[in-house]
């Protein structure tokens, strides 16, 4: 009887909790973003009216999902060189969005490329197109068996432009291509563990063998090669072609404005013995300013300055015709380089990598170098400029902002311009009593195994007083692991073989090295290390990779706020990219289990109904 008064005196709140209706209602619209032929448009712009809030298409299918409290909305969705799109859509309903290309796009006549490169050796590397961007399809290092495969061998390059395109990306707010990433660029952008060669050497070596701060159980393997500085009164004269795309692709603030500030700050820094010419290519191919001595500074800055974006992009002719220039001016006791500036979206002649890296190849080995600097967002050709620089004996970088400019021709204008060395090759084999299993970080498609016919790569360009940074994550072996605390031992972990050009010389030198079992943890190493990992797991964790789960950014975030030098604007910045990666790529939530309100209530007020 008790029971049943106590229930007559909840009934009207059971009922109005049964019968209730929501102050609000959610919905969630799904959809995708295509072009006329169907295919998918990552990245695009997606702007919900009733929020005023902005979301991306996703960066594999073009697709998309967010919530809104409406059942009736509208989006307005822009994607550069398409039309804007504004609709009216009902949220219960899959979006269809199609979106046209603007006229400017029309124009560019655009080539998509999606046929396949051997330009990496034996790795066959697809490109992948986003929004009109083309990137080497990047297939990561896997995990070798050391007792079966002791060794790999790799290019040393310090190319960085990886770095400024992430950089890119990140602050528009928009998730990152995968095959954007390579994690060995981003390590090489800050010259971390710089150390002097002794003895006039042209290289130093150094090794450390540490924990991996993402997976308890493996081992970090860092090698870092250090590259001899130039003394700065033994530079030599510099004969420098600038090639410059003036195609009306590039007429955007982002391209040739910042190409031009970006030269200009160069011509500024160069000395009366250097000479300076100008080739441009779009409406025309012509020779804006032939070999004059960098004393002429007023006609130089002058001649960038009234520089014009307008018609096609015959790259190809622009490369020979700068070539043929370089060559006249060539003096073999000089810096002889062709620095090329271009948002590489070459529509006229040669378009190919392959075609390309035929010219470059045949061009290259006349003792001239190439610099690629790119530019641009939208139509942007990762994929030529990398193999112009690799097959051009040069390096390349992204330049997305003044500040970077700044960086490239100012601060380390002779890591950038004056190489020690070319054609580096790093070869490592490791030893399988204390080594399991390895696996190279980054370099991904720029590696061969070592088998008994062993491959000599093709290898890079090494610039004054620069750092290159390979890193392993190694699987231990048990008599490595015991070995973690008794480090007085001298057994070799890894023999090391440098092998590179001296410059204007063709005889190939070879250093060889030893590191011994030396372990440390990774807390316990110089600061410049661990923030170098903080590095790695960024970048692992941006490119999703598959070798690096369930490490969520505030570990990254708390390494690298501990290890930087808050001193260096350029690692301050780092910091503050993770920050809004963090937003982009939200670690996983777990799902809690909401209780029915309902049984909340009862179990509240009446606990007796719920005795167990």
């Amino acid at each position: 009887m008790e029971y049943l008064m106590q229930l007559k005196k909840i009934l009207p709140y059971l009922i109005s909790i049964l019968f209730a209706t929501p102050a609000y209602s959610q919905y969630y619209i799904r959809g995708e973003v295509v072009n006329e032929k169907n295919q998918p448009l990552p990245y695009a712009k997606i702007f919900l009216h009733s929020s005023r809030t902005v979301y991306n298409s996703g960066a594999v299918n073009g697709s998309f999902g967010f919530i809104t409290g409406k059942l009736n909305d509208s989006l307005t969705v822009t994607l550069e060189d398409y039309q804007p799109l504004t609709i009216g859509i009902q949220a219960d309903e899959w979006q269809h969005i199609i979106l046209k290309p603007s006229a400017l796009a029309t124009s560019k006549n655009p080539s998509r490329l999606s046929s396949l490169s051997n330009v990496f050796g034996q790795n066959q590397s697809e490109k992948t197109i986003t929004d009109d961007e083309t990137y080497f399809k990047l297939v990561e290092n896997e995990f070798i068996q050391t007792d079966q495969t002791s060794g790999t061998g790799f290019s040393l390059n310090v190319n960085k432009a990886s770095y400024g395109n992430v950089r890119r990306f990140i602050n528009m707010g928009s998730p990152v291509p995968p095959d954007a990433v390579r994690v060995e660029e981003l390590l090489n952008y800050f010259n971390l563990l710089y150390t002097k060669p002794k003895d006039n050497k042209t290289f130093n070596v150094e090794t450390r063998l540490t924990s991996c701060p993402w997976n308890e159980n493996n081992q970090l393997f860092f090698l870092n090669v250090s590259a001899k500085k130039i003394n700065l009164n033994n530079i030599p004269p510099g004969n420098f072609v600038f090639l410059i795309d003036v195609s009306a692709s590039m007429d955007l603030p982002n391209r040739l404005s910042l190409i031009k500030a970006a030269f200009q700050l160069f011509v500024k820094n160069i000395r009366p013995i250097d000479t300076i010419s100008i080739v441009t290519y779009g409406e025309k191919v012509e020779v804006a300013l032939s070999a004059v001595s960098g004393s002429e500074k007023n006609k130089i800055l002058q001649t960038i300055d009234k520089l014009e974006a307008s018609g096609e992009t015959p790259g190809e002719s622009g490369l020979k015709l700068a070539y043929q220039i370089a060559q006249q001016s060539f003096c073999s006791e000089s810096n002889n380089r062709i620095i090329l500036a271009t948002d590489g979206d070459f529509n006229v002649g040669e378009k190919t990598e392959k075609g390309l890296e035929e010219i470059i190849a045949r061009e290259g080995q006349k003792g001239i170098y190439l610099t690629c600097l790119g530019v641009g967002t939208g139509n942007f050709k990762d994929s030529k400029l990398q193999i112009l620089a690799k097959k051009g004996n040069g390096n390349y970088t992204y330049l997305d902002n003044l500040e970077e400019a700044e960086r490239v021709f100012v601060k380390e204008l002779t890591q950038t311009l004056y190489a020690v060395a070319d054609n580096a090759v790093m070869n490592i084999q490791f030893n399988p009593f204390y080594v399991k299993k390895y696996r190279l970080i980054g370099f991904d498609n720029n590696k061969e195994l070592i088998q008994s016919d062993v491959k000599i790569l093709e290898g890079g360009e090494i610039g004054s007083g620069s750092s290159v940074i390979a890193l392993f994550e190694i699987v231990p072996t048990e008599e490595n692991i015991c070995f973690e605390e008794d480090r007085d031992g001298a057994m070799d972990i890894a023999k090391m073989g440098l092998t590179y050009n001296q410059l204007a010389d063709s005889n190939t030198v070879k250093n060889n090295f030893i590191s011994c079992v030396n372990f440390s943890k990774l807390d316990s190493l110089e600061k410049e290390y661990q923030f170098a990992a903080a590095i790695s797991m960024f970048g692992l964790k941006i490119r999703q990779s598959k070798y690096f789960k369930n490490v969520n950014w505030d570990i990254i975030k708390a390494l690298a706020n501990k290890s930087a030098n808050r001193n260096i604007y350029l690692q301050n910045e780092f910091i503050g990219l993770i920050e809004k990666s963090k937003k982009i790529y939200p670690d996983p939530v777990k799902r809690q289990f909401k209780k029915n309100r309902l049984r909340v209530y009862l179990t509240k007020h009446f606990p007796y109904f719920f005795k167990k």
